[in-house]
């Protein structure tokens, strides 16, 4: 069965209010996809001198609080409860293909954004990172599906349902949620489980995302459903 399979129970897919995005995943046919959890954008010492006020710093205490107060610990939380369920759980962070960043998008170029391959700042951050065999994908654009094979990796994969979250919300986060829609997968956001420079720029782009682009929980919200389904064994060749 696929995801535009409507079994007599679900909402059709033309259901008012765009119903048919509530019905619940399949965990054969899910992933989690990790937005730019690196070190780049979070690191303990990061927040001990935003909160000591070092002025490069500081304009992003409000950011580095949250993901160690509350981002963090819901990712973990998911994590844990997909990979008993079999889930895959993927990986993209911003790293250039090369040293010195002449692969980097035209964007990320006069945006100064570049992280070398390799690097300590392209790395996933320790406490929510890749575990076994976890597929981690590197991006030199806003958007992991404007500049990566990962459309071809998740249908390779047998994916439908993506539970999407990490940094920063209303930019990479965005980009993602935009972008799987429109190449058909059903998508899941955990607001709470994602973060934004400002918590206005956070709400707006929640806002603006749910019920258009994806459906939204909370983690707990999605751990509960993640949780009342059967395990499954992940596809092997």
């Amino acid at each position: 069965m696929s995801a535009l399979d409507t079994p007599a129970d679900l909402p059709a897919i033309d259901a008012p209010r765009g119903a048919y995005r509530e019905r619940p995943i399949d965990p054969a046919r899910t992933a989690l996809l990790s937005i730019d959890m690196q070190n780049a954008e979070y690191s303990a010492e990061r927040l001990k001198r935003a909160e000591a006020g070092d002025a490069a710093e500081a304009p992003y205490a409000e950011f580095l609080d949250r993901v160690d107060r509350v981002v963090l610990p819901n990712q973990r939380r998911l994590q844990t409860a997909a990979r008993a369920r079999g889930i895959e759980v993927i990986y993209t962070v911003i790293e250039s293909l090369t040293q010195d960043g002449r692969d980097r998008s035209l964007d990320h170029k006069i945006s100064r954004l570049h992280h070398p391959k390799g690097s300590w700042e392209a790395q996933v951050i320790d406490a929510v990172g890749p575990t076994g065999d976890d597929i981690v994908i590197p991006k030199t654009s806003s958007g992991i599906f404007n500049s990566t094979n990962i459309e071809y990796v998740l249908r390779n994969l047998g994916i439908d349902f993506l539970i999407v979250y990490g940094v920063m919300t209303d930019q990479c986060v965005e980009s993602a949620i935009r972008d799987a829609a429109d190449r058909g997968f059903l998508v899941t956001q955990i607001d709470d489980a994602c973060a934004a420079e400002t918590s206005t720029g956070h709400d707006q782009s929640i806002r603006a995302m749910k019920g258009h682009f994806c459906r939204t929980r909370t983690t707990s919200e999605m751990i509960a459903e993640i949780e009342a389904l059967p395990a499954v064994e992940r596809r092997r060749l």
